[in-house]
C-alpha cells in the first residue's frame, strides 16, 4: 500500500528520518517496522512565528517495497539530417528549446557569443581580479547564460506557461540533485550548474545539433516577411527554416538590430535599484527568531513596499551569496548576486529595486523603443565613474543612505573587485533614489533589524529584466511582421529566471515546430 500523506513537524524532527518515519507512521496508523520507504515529495520551512516548523508531504510505503521517482526521461531523436532551426543564445530559453526541437525531429543550431561554461571561467576571474570586462564573455553572456554563474535559482511563478515539472526532471536527468523536486524554493547553486549545463550541451551534441560558440549574430538576411538566415561578426552565413531569438536581456545589438531592420520591438516597464548586503547570521537572527540550531538553511527574504505610486520590492535574494560584477561593457558597472549550492557565505545580499514605468522614459524620447536602454546605460556608465572608471562598486552605509550623509567607513564586502565609499543618493536618478530613502525605513518595521548600519547599498541593480518586449502572436508565437521568428525567454520579455526561460524555450519550439509542418 502507497499513501500520500501531509506531516508538519520541529525542524530537529525533520532532521531525523528515524523520528519522521515514526511520525509518517503514526498518521497512517501503522507502526514504523511496516513503513519500507518513504519518498519525500515537497519540504517547506515555516517561520512566521518562532514556533518554527517544517511541512513535509511524502509518499510512504507500506508492506511493499519502494518504488523508484518518476522523472521524465525524453525520446530524443537523431537529428543530424532534419528540417534547421536556428537558436540565438545559449541560455536556458536556448538550451531547453534546442532539448524540445530535437524532441521533435528538429535540428536546433545555437548561436552563442560567449565561450563555453569551462573557458568562460577565465573571463569572469579577469572581471573580478583585473576589473577587465570582455564584452563577449562575461556573467551575462556565454554558455548556460547569466544563471549560470549568478546563482541557478528554479523558483518560478509561471505555473500556467507550461510544465514545471518537466523543466526540473530535464535538469536532474543532466546531473543536478533530486532535492530540486522537493524543495518549495529549488535552487542548484552556481559551483553545480555549469556541469549540469555541459551535460545537457552533449545531449544537443549526441543527438545531432550544433552549438557554435564565440559567434555572434551581426545581421538578419531577410526575404519578404521571413528570416533565410544570420550573418555571423566572422562573416559567415548561416541558413535555417525558423529562428527562436533567446539572448536574454542585455544583448543590447540585438535589439538596435532590430530596430534597424524596423522589425517591431516595444519600450517595457522594468526596474532597477541597489544590491543591498547584510551579514547572513543577522538576516537568521530576524527571519529565524534567533534559532541557533544550525539545522536551518541560509534564512532569505522578500519585502515589498508601495512608494509614491511604485513598487520597491526585493529581487532575486542571495542566501549565503555573493555580489559579483555584471557588466556587459567596459565603461558599464553592473550588479548582481549569487549563491553556491550549500549557501554558506557569510552574507545575504539581495536586488532592492524600483519599478521604472515608461513615463519615467520621456527624456528618452528620441531613441523610441530604445529608449529604456538609453536610461539604463546612462545611469551605468555614471554609476561606473563614481567607482573609479573600473569595476570598484560605489556604495554606502545603509542608513548613511538614508540620513543623506557621507559613509566614512563601508562594511565588509563580498564584492570581490571592492568597493568605493559613495554618496548613493546623489549618483542614482532621483526616482529611484526618492523611493529607496523611503522604503528601507518600512522594510525595517517589518523585518526587526533590517535597517541597519550594518549593511552596504552597492550600486547598481540595473539588470532584472528586459527594458524592451519583442511582439509576438499569442498563439503561434511568431513575431507580427516576420512568419518564422519566434521572440523567445527573457531578453524578448516573456520571461524571469531559469525555470520560466526554460519553458519558454520549449513553448518556441513547439511554436517552431506547428510553423514548420503546416508549411
Amino acid at each position: 500500500m502507497i499513501k500520500e500523506i501531509e506531516l508538519v513537524c520541529s525542524p530537529q524532527e525533520a532532521a531525523s528520518e528515524q523520528i519522521y518515519t515514526k511520525l509518517f507512521a503514526q498518521k497512517a496508523h501503522v507502526n514504523p517496522a511496516d513503513i519500507n520507504g518513504i519518498q519525500l515529495i515537497n519540504r517547506s520551512i515555516d517561520a512566521r512565528s518562532r514556533n518554527i516548523k517544517v511541512n513535509l508531504k511524502a509518499l510512504v510505503f507500506i508492506g511493499e517495497e519502494p518504488k523508484p521517482r518518476e522523472i521524465l526521461k525524453p525520446d530524443y531523436k537523431n537529428v543530424e539530417n532534419a528540417r534547421r532551426v536556428l537558436i540565438i543564445g545559449c541560455g536556458p530559453a536556448g538550451m531547453f528549446g534546442a532539448l524540445r526541437c530535437i524532441e521533435l525531429g528538429l535540428k536546433p543550431i545555437i548561436i552563442e557569443r560567449g565561450k563555453d561554461v569551462q573557458s568562460r571561467r577565465r573571463d569572469l576571474k579577469a572581471i573580478n581580479r583585473d576589473h577587465t570586462v570582455n564584452p563577449e564573455s562575461n556573467y551575462c553572456f556565454g554558455e548556460g547564460g547569466a544563471g549560470t554563474y549568478s546563482d541557478g535559482k528554479l523558483y518560478t511563478r509561471s505555473k500556467k506557461r507550461g510544465s514545471v515539472q518537466r523543466v526540473l526532471d530535464i535538469l536532474v536527468n543532466h546531473g543536478a540533485v533530486e532535492d530540486i523536486l522537493i524543495e518549495a524554493h529549488p535552487h542548484i547553486g552556481t559551483n553545480k550548474l555549469p556541469k549540469v549545463v555541459e551535460a545537457m550541451r552533449e545531449t544537443i551534441l549526441n543527438f545531432g545539433g550544433e552549438i557554435h560558440f564565440d559567434t555572434r549574430m551581426d545581421d538578419l538576411i531577410l526575404n519578404a516577411n521571413s528570416i533565410k538566415g544570420i550573418k555571423t561578426q566572422k562573416g559567415d552565413v548561416i541558413e535555417a527554416d525558423a529562428l527562436i531569438l533567446a539572448t536574454g536581456h542585455s544583448a543590447r545589438d540585438v535589439f538596435e538590430l532590430l530596430d534597424k531592420k524596423k522589425i517591431l520591438i516595444e519600450a517595457k516597464p522594468f526596474a532597477m535599484g541597489v544590491r543591498v548586503e547584510h551579514p547572513q547570521q543577522l538576516i537568521n537572527d530576524i527571519q529565524y527568531h534567533g534559532d541557533r540550531s544550525g539545522l536551518l538553511p541560509a534564512a532569505s527574504y522578500k519585502l515589498v513596499e508601495q512608494v509614491q505610486d511604485r513598487g520597491v520590492y526585493s529581487f532575486c535574494m542571495c542566501p549565503g551569496g555573493f555580489i559579483v560584477p555584471a557588466a556587459t561593457a567596459v565603461d558599464e558597472l553592473v550588479v548582481n548576486g549569487m549563491s553556491p549550492s550549500k549557501r554558506d557565505n557569510q552574507f545575504a545580499n539581495s536586488g532592492i529595486v524600483v519599478a521604472i514605468e515608461l513615463s519615467d522614459l520621456r527624456k528618452y524620447s528620441q531613441h523610441g523603443a530604445l529608449a529604456g536602454l538609453a536610461y539604463q546605460r546612462e545611469v551605468e556608465q555614471k554609476v561606473w565613474k563614481a567607482g573609479g572608471s573600473d569595476q570598484t562598486a560605489p556604495a554606502q552605509k545603509l542608513t548613511d543612505f538614508v540620513k543623506g550623509k557621507s559613509s566614512t567607513n563601508l562594511n565588509e564586502t563580498s564584492y570581490m573587485p571592492g568597493l568605493n565609499a559613495a554618496r548613493m543618493d546623489e549618483i542614482l536618478p532621483a526616482a529611484i533614489s526618492d523611493r529607496l530613502r523611503q522604503a528601507f525605513p518600512k522594510f525595517g518595521q517589518k523585518m526587526k533589524g533590517y535597517f541597519t548600519d550594518e549593511a552596504n547599498i552597492i550600486g547598481i541593480e540595473s539588470r532584472t529584466s528586459s527594458p524592451v518586449r519583442i511582439p509576438r502572436k499569442r498563439d503561434t508565437l511568431q513575431h507580427p511582421q516576420i512568419d518564422n521568428l519566434f521572440p523567445c525567454g527573457e531578453g524578448a520579455g516573456y520571461a524571469g529566471g531559469i525555470v520560466s526561460a526554460g519553458i519558454d524555450g520549449e513553448n518556441c519550439a513547439e511554436a517552431a515546430f506547428a510553423y514548420l509542418h503546416f508549411d
